[in-house]
């Protein structure tokens, strides 16, 4: 749970599986794999989706590079992040590995997975970021307790970055959130949520 936003960093269900269902799932990442291939994610928290997109890659037998660009604003202190990823057991070697890294400073080579958590206001970062993503996994807390996130002008900046062809998902299936990345020019679609949530999101750019 998110002391700041009063908002849990993952489902109760099976934050694991949620994280699989609504990023890898959604994206329809994993069908598109090859080297070089980017994620941007907005919202890095205790790094679970990265854990989950790792052990996929290893379980595909991908050698990668998979560049993986997280941008954070609040970056959770080492301990936090450690008593947070426990409650995964399964990733417990992906977790060891990734807490391991992160006492140095990155980008970090994680197997095939080539880490980057730029810290600050996405707001601020995304326009200055010069790459461009074949997914993007839009994981901020609830755009009631995290507005910013879900600003019309910062997923608009996202859909700028985002090659033809390339997938949005988010858990949030929110009017707002859908219109905005509508009025970004991104195809809208909304899917099957994971456990009790109805809906999520993915947005396509053409």
């Amino acid at each position: 749970m998110s002391r700041r936003f009063g908002d849990p960093f993952f489902s109760r269900e099976g934050g694991a599986a949620e994280a699989a269902h609504v990023f890898l799932e959604g994206t329809g990442m994993m069908g598109r794999l090859r080297p070089g291939v980017t994620v941007l994610e907005l919202g890095f928290g205790t790094g679970l989706n990265a854990l989950v997109t790792l052990r996929a890659l290893r379980e595909a037998a991908f050698r990668g590079p998979l560049r993986f660009v997280s941008l954070e604003r609040f970056p959770l202190a080492p301990a936090d992040r450690a008593r947070a990823l426990a409650a995964f057991p399964d990733l417990a070697p992906e977790a060891a590995e990734l807490l391991a890294a992160l006492r140095a400073p990155g980008p970090w080579r994680l197997g095939p997975l080539v880490l980057e958590v730029l810290e600050g206001d996405a707001r601020d970062l995304l326009p200055r970021w010069e790459g461009e993503a074949d997914a993007a996994f839009l994981d901020g807390f609830a755009p009631a307790r995290n507005p910013e996130m879900w600003e019309p002008p910062l997923l608009a900046a996202l859909a700028a970055r985002l090659r033809p062809g390339a997938v949005a998902a988010t858990y949030s299936a929110a009017g707002q959130v859908r219109r905005a990345l509508a009025a970004a020019g991104l195809l809208v679609e909304r899917r099957p949520g994971f456990g009790h949530k109805r809906h999520m999101t993915v947005a396509t750019r053409p």
